[in-house]
Formats: C-alpha cells, sequence, structure tokens
C-alpha cells in the first residue's frame, strides 16, 4: 500500500519541449481499479434514474422540441413549433435531443446523457492527477468527485452543467498537456472546449480562463514571445468556437427565427451579458423574479453555509490546504515545472470560481457549485499524492495530518447540520480523524501495516460524509428548476431534493411583489398546472383533449411560464407555447401577435393557470394575454383546469 501514490514523472528541464519523458508503465492493479472506480460511478449515477421523472421538465420539453424539429434543436426552443427558446444556449439539449431522436422520449434518454458525462469527467480527473503525480493520486481525485453530493446531483439531472463540467475539466486537463510541451495543438482544443462550454452556460464557461491563461504564460516550456503567439490563437478558438452559433443567430431576421427566451429585446447578446452574464454578478437581472435577498446572503463564508456546505463544501478546506502545501513542497522548482503548472491551473479554478459564487448578488443556485468538484478533486489528488510521497520529512506529514483532522471536524459540522441523517457517522468520521492524523505522522515509518490502516482511515475521513450524502442523493427523486443534494440540513431552504422557497420580489409599481401574474398563483394538487419551478402531469383526459386534432393546429395550446407549457407538451407530444418564457416575464409574444396567432387559427387552447412571477424590470404581456383571454372566451373545467377554447368565435 505504501505504493499507492506513485512518483511523478518528472521532465528533465533540459528536454527537448517537445519529447517529454515516457511515464512508466502503471502496475497491475490499476486498470482493474479505475474499471473499478468507473464502473462505481456508473451504478450510483444511473441507479433508479427514472425515478426522477423528467427532471427538470424545462430541459426535458426543449429535448423533446428538438427531436421534432431541427430548427428547434438547432436554437434550443421551448416547442417544436419554435415560439420562444430557452434562457440558455441550446449545447447541452443538442446531447439530449440527439439522445431522444435515437431511443424515443423517455426519463431515460433524456438523463442517461447526463450520467455518461458523469463517469467520463470522473475518468478525466484521473487522467490529470495520475499524469502528475501518478494513479493512486488519480484514483483518489476520481473518487472524490464521483461521490461530491452535488455531483451525484447533477450528473443525475438534465440541467446544462454536466455538459459544463465535462467541457471544462477536459479543457483543464489539456491545458496541462499543453503547458507541457508548450503545444499549440493542445492549447487550442483548451480554446475550443471552453468555446462550447459556453454554448452551455454561457459566461460561467470563462470563469476559468484568466487562471488557465496565466498558468500557459507562466509555465510553458517556450520562449515568452511564442507563449503570448500561442495564447492568442488559443482565444481565436475559443471566439470562433462559442461565437459561431451567436453569430448565426444574431443575423437571421427575427420573423425566421425563435424568440430569445431570457432576454426583453429578443437578443442573444442581452442573455449572454444581462441574464446569463454580468446580471447574475450585480443582481440586476432584467425579468429576474427576485432580488438579491432572494438568492441569500454574499460573503466568503457563503460556500460553507447551510445550504451550500453539504453540496460541495466537504473537502473545500482540505483542497485549499493541500494547495498551500503543494505549492511549498515544490519550492523552487523550474519555471516549467508540471507540478506546480497543475496546481495553478486547478487552484486558480477553484480560487476564481469560489470568489464568484461567494461574491455575486444575482441569481444563485447551490447546485451551481458542482462546477468546483472537479478543481477540489484534483488538488485533493495532486496535493495528497505529492505530500504523500515526501513524507519522510515532517513538514508533509503534518500537513497532511492537520488537513485529515481539520477534514473530520469539518464533516462533523456538515453532519450534525443533518441530525437525523445517519446520525452515529459523524462521531465515527471525528474519531477517525483524530486517529488517521496521528498515524499520518508516523506515516515515515516502513510499516506496511501501518501504511495501510492510515491510508484506509484517512479514506473513511474524507469520502464517509460525502459518500453518504451522494448516496443518499441517488436514491431521492429530483425534479423541479431548483434540485439540492443530500438530506434536509436544519436551517437551510433546500429540502428533500426540492426547493422549499420562492424568490421574494422588489415591490414595484403597478404590481403586487412576489405573486404570479395569473389569477391562480397556487395550482391545486393533480390538477397538471405544474408552477414557476416544476411542471404539473396532466389527467388522461386533458390530455387527450389537447391531442384531439392537434394536426390541425400549431400550438395545441398556450400558457404562462415554461415548467406550465412542459408539463402539457411532454405529455400530449404537441407544441405548447410557453407565454413570457421561463418566467412569465419576457414580452413574447405580445398581446397583438398573440390575437393574430388566434386570428390565424395556430393556437387550440388556452390553459389558464399557468404560473409566472411578476418582476421588477420584465414584460406583463403575458398577463395581457391571459386577461384578455378570459374577457373573451368562454371556458370549461376538465379535471381542475381551465381550458378556453381559441377555435371557437368569441364571446364578446
Amino acid at each position: 500500500m505504501s505504493a499507492v501514490l506513485d512518483p511523478p514523472v518528472v521532465l528533465d528541464p533540459a528536454a527537448s519541449p517537445q519529447q517529454p519523458e515516457a511515464a512508466a508503465a502503471d502496475p497491475r492493479w490499476v486498470r482493474p481499479s479505475l474499471v473499478a472506480l468507473l464502473s462505481a460511478t456508473g451504478l450510483l449515477y444511473l441507479w433508479d434514474l427514472s425515478a426522477s421523472g423528467w427532471a427538470n421538465a424545462f430541459y426535458a420539453a426543449a429535448a423533446q422540441a428538438g427531436s421534432q424539429s431541427w430548427e428547434a434543436f438547432f436554437y434550443g426552443s421551448s416547442d417544436a413549433a419554435n415560439a420562444i427558446t430557452v434562457d440558455k444556449p441550446p449545447a447541452s439539449l443538442w446531447v439530449m435531443g440527439a439522445s431522444v431522436r435515437l431511443f424515443g422520449l423517455s426519463s431515460w434518454s433524456v438523463l442517461v446523457p447526463q450520467a455518461l458525462m458523469g463517469v467520463a469527467t470522473v475518468g478525466v480527473v484521473y487522467l490529470a492527477v495520475r499524469r502528475v503525480v501518478g494513479p493512486g493520486a488519480g484514483l483518489l481525485a476520481g473518487a472524490v468527485l464521483a461521490t461530491t453530493p452535488v455531483a451525484a446531483l447533477m450528473f443525475r439531472f438534465d440541467n446544462p452543467d454536466a455538459l459544463l463540467v465535462l467541457l471544462l475539466t477536459t479543457a483543464g486537463y489539456a491545458l496541462v498537456r499543453a503547458t507541457e510541451t508548450a503545444s499549440r495543438r493542445w492549447l487550442v482544443a483548451v480554446g475550443v472546449l471552453i468555446g462550447f462550454a459556453f454554448l452551455a452556460k454561457m459566461l460561467q464557461a470563462l470563469l476559468v480562463v484568466p487562471g488557465f491563461a496565466l498558468v500557459y504564460l507562466v509555465a510553458a516550456r517556450t520562449t515568452l514571445r511564442a507563449r503570448i503567439g500561442h495564447l492568442l490563437l488559443a482565444g481565436v478558438a475559443l471566439v470562433a468556437a462559442a461565437g459561431w452559433w451567436v453569430a448565426v443567430v444574431e443575423l437571421v431576421p427575427t420573423d425566421w427565427r425563435p424568440y430569445i427566451g431570457g432576454s426583453q429585446t429578443n437578443s442573444v447578446w442581452e442573455l449572454v451579458w444581462g441574464y446569463n452574464g454580468l446580471g447574475r454578478l450585480t443582481g440586476d437581472e432584467t425579468g429576474s423574479v427576485g432580488g438579491a435577498a432572494g438568492w441569500g446572503s454574499t460573503g466568503v463564508g457563503r460556500l460553507f453555509g447551510v445550504d451550500i456546505g453539504g453540496q460541495v463544501a466537504w473537502l473545500l478546506p482540505a483542497a485549499l490546504l493541500l494547495l498551500v502545501g503543494g505549492l511549498v513542497a515544490v519550492g523552487r522548482a523550474p519555471r516549467t515545472d508540471r507540478t506546480r503548472a497543475a496546481l495553478l491551473t486547478w487552484g486558480g479554478w477553484l480560487l476564481v470560481t469560489g470568489a464568484v459564487f461567494s461574491l455575486m448578488a444575482g441569481i444563485f443556485h447551490a447546485y451551481y457549485t458542482v462546477a468546483l468538484a472537479p478543481a477540489v478533486a484534483v488538488l485533493v489528488g495532486i496535493g495528497g499524492g505529492l505530500l504523500w510521497e515526501r513524507r519522510s520529512a515532517l513538514l508533509p506529514r503534518v500537513v497532511l495530518a492537520v488537513t485529515t483532522v481539520t477534514t473530520a471536524a469539518w464533516s462533523w459540522v456538515l453532519l450534525s447540520r443533518t441530525p437525523l441523517f445517519l446520525p452515529w457517522l459523524r462521531w465515527v468520521v471525528l474519531v477517525a480523524g483524530v486517529v488517521a492524523g496521528l498515524g499520518l505522522l508516523l506515516a515515515h515509518l516502513r510499516r506496511r501495516s501501518l501504511l495501510v490502516g492510515v491510508v484506509a482511515t484517512a479514506l473513511l475521513v474524507g469520502l464517509g460524509g460525502p459518500a453518504a450524502y451522494a448516496a443518499q442523493t441517488a436514491v431521492t427523486p429530483h425534479t423541479g428548476a431548483i434540485p439540492s443534494a443530500g438530506p434536509t440540513a436544519s436551517g437551510g431552504f433546500l429540502h428533500g431534493g426540492h426547493v422549499a422557497f420562492v424568490p421574494r420580489v422588489p415591490h414595484t409599481s403597478g404590481r403586487t411583489a412576489g405573486h404570479p401574474v395569473t389569477t391562480s398563483s397556487v395550482p391545486r394538487a393533480g390538477s397538471g398546472i405544474g408552477n414557476l419551478l416544476d411542471a404539473g402531469t396532466p389527467s388522461a383526459a386533458v390530455t387527450e383533449l389537447l391531442r384531439r386534432n392537434a394536426s390541425s393546429y400549431t400550438w395545441v395550446a398556450a400558457t404562462i411560464g415554461s415548467n406550465s407549457a412542459a408539463g402539457f407538451q411532454l405529455a400530449s407530444g404537441h407544441p405548447v407555447m410557453a407565454l413570457g418564457g421561463f418566467n412569465g416575464s419576457d414580452p413574447a409574444p405580445t398581446l397583438t401577435e398573440f390575437q393574430q396567432d388566434v386570428a390565424d387559427g395556430e393556437v387550440h387552447w388556452f390553459i389558464a393557470g399557468g404560473v409566472g412571477m411578476a418582476s421588477s424590470s420584465g414584460s406583463d404581456e403575458a398577463h395581457h394575454v391571459q386577461t384578455w383571454v378570459e374577457a373573451h372566451y368562454a371556458s370549461t373545467v376538465v379535471d381542475g383546469v381551465t381550458l378556453y377554447d381559441l377555435s371557437r368565435p368569441p364571446t364578446s
């Protein structure tokens, strides 16, 4: 077991920059161990996956639309008739839409791609750490990522975060490869990967860019002039990979494409820089349903708080300690030292992304922190492996011992926030932390039984809490727009895999703050209407009504809010117009446009009770549409759902 964390492959600083020293062959135990890790990860991420149904019906409906219409596929439309897009770029929908086209619409066809991305990400993390420190540390890093609760959540969910994390993790690996040999090909690959990550979640993908660029500028094995030139080339690749879709959308006349959801001006540029961009930092998001108070307190303690800590922060203190310890360990290594470059690559990712998440005043959800998980895992793997190799010296042993005891104490705090969940586990972890800490101080002794015991106990300390939370996450169905991992934490807002609160809305003139723009703010249970954050399940009678003569209409129905529309669309299999987009606050369609659609016989039913939220800066058009429909058409109620037949002559 003393060879679990293999020595790193050291590059000769004088060697040719194009010919790094070949890595030694892995021990025989490595390959079966890697297969076991990836298989266990796949089992965790695929277990009873269909229990979550559509998970986030907002994206599931868009995947359905993309499987029915290539135009909807390209733009990321919410419906196959292309009324409006989702409020994100479409890269993740391309993956799900292709899966639905191949295998038909089901929970499995929507969610399995996310799980496979998770397994792939664990594999990339292993490769990134193995290349620097060795396979044992790579396996540790992979296990850390696989058992991070928020990773177990989001790799079983159909939000864009799974693809974002896979692409950025692969970009981090490619950067280390590029830095080793000053390879333009690998650096261009970094730019392309980040560019496509932008098409998954826009500006969040760019948070890694400053750190990545600085690492290559400092550590690549070539002249400063060449380094700058390579970075410019990678920048061009990034802009091309990210910008081609944006350019197409902006150049196509608005009458020829769907409305850009999440914007107030039908512009993808507004979406990039506003709702999905700088507005997330400042809180000034046009069309958002919440003020800064609705997204929790900001500051350095945010990631360690009740709502966030149990999602991703189990090994966050350890990652920071091992980052510092690792940098001290490499000391005065050459500028091009691969280990230091790797530590700076993933450390920069963690620090910049963590700082933004801590301080952003706009929309913020706990599951966003999955973007921190690969960096935490890699830093634990590289830092832990590097110090373990140097355990013959006192300082590395002290750092490892302090890190282990700190992790045990922090895990005790996190587990104490869920006192009814495995109440004995916190004490086991705490005691194991003390034992492992003492054992690490003696790890310089070459006694196999001691080393085996120390490593096993340290693994229990580091992985016991998060693995238990990850397992609980995997056996719990998760649906809606704001999922959370693990059991409910005392004093938190997140409950059992779904959101337990609706963001507060600041008071504005002409509106009632915090109330939906419909006459029914809380749909009746089982009505199929859904709500702002999740879709409903329509009854068989309502579904049959929507399917009747569906081919005669462009949209079988219209209702306020994307989640409300998604439930009816997924059940009926036909396009449903989401008035106002996700929040019901986009000016699409306007009342005049909707009246024309009705006059042209394109919309069959209007479904009342769809939920959107009033905002301080969004549009009232969806509310105006409902008011007009209620004033001019007769209603009928089917299984608790109020519908208006727009194919009949108006009553007034």
